[in-house]
């Protein structure tokens, strides 16, 4: 049976396992296609932790951290509410398709009820054709109508050598 909890980012155990599902998500064809920096490793855990409006779950099964919600809190000023924006949400390769990231979400969308969000929102790439049927199954929608895409846009601040993504 998969669990899902809050992860405690003060705790190293918590701050490792969620630094090496996303090196395996980062690996991905559907992500980035690389695993993570040895540099990005070592500094995600601190980072995590100094980020008050960062909230992290973690999906166990048999006592084993199979996944991982990574989220920040947002504002609607359309709702004058917080907004949860899922930044990653990744399933170790071995333990897709068991409804995990399913749970997750559940997990989320849990949270988001208790602080009164407006709403979940997140991205994914348009190749990740499995992650995007998930979402749709869980109620996810283009808000702007079929017809209307949104686009995804950056500008990097510091030196892209700096940078892992």
């Amino acid at each position: 049976m998969v669990n899902v909890r809050e992860a405690n980012l003060y705790n190293e155990a918590d701050l490792q396992s969620i630094v090496f599902v996303l090196d395996a998500y980062s690996a991905d064809p559907n992500a980035v296609g690389r695993p993570l920096s040895p540099e990005v490793k070592q500094a995600l855990p601190a980072q995590l932790a100094r980020l008050p409006n960062c909230k992290v779950f973690l999906a166990t099964l048999d006592e084993q951290i199979v996944g991982a919600a990574i989220c920040f809190l947002g504002f609607s000023t359309f709702n004058a509410r917080e907004v949860v924006n899922i930044h990653d949400l990744a399933v170790l390769p071995e333990f897709r398709n068991r409804g995990i990231g399913s749970v997750l979400l559940n997990a989320v969308d849990d949270f988001a009820r208790q602080i009164n969000a407006c709403k979940v929102t997140l991205e994914v790439r348009e190749n990740n054709q499995a992650a995007q049927r998930l979402y749709v199954r869980k109620g996810f929608h283009n808000p702007f109508g079929d017809a209307e895409r949104s686009f995804f846009l950056e500008r990097r601040i510091v030196p892209p050598e700096s940078l892992e993504f």
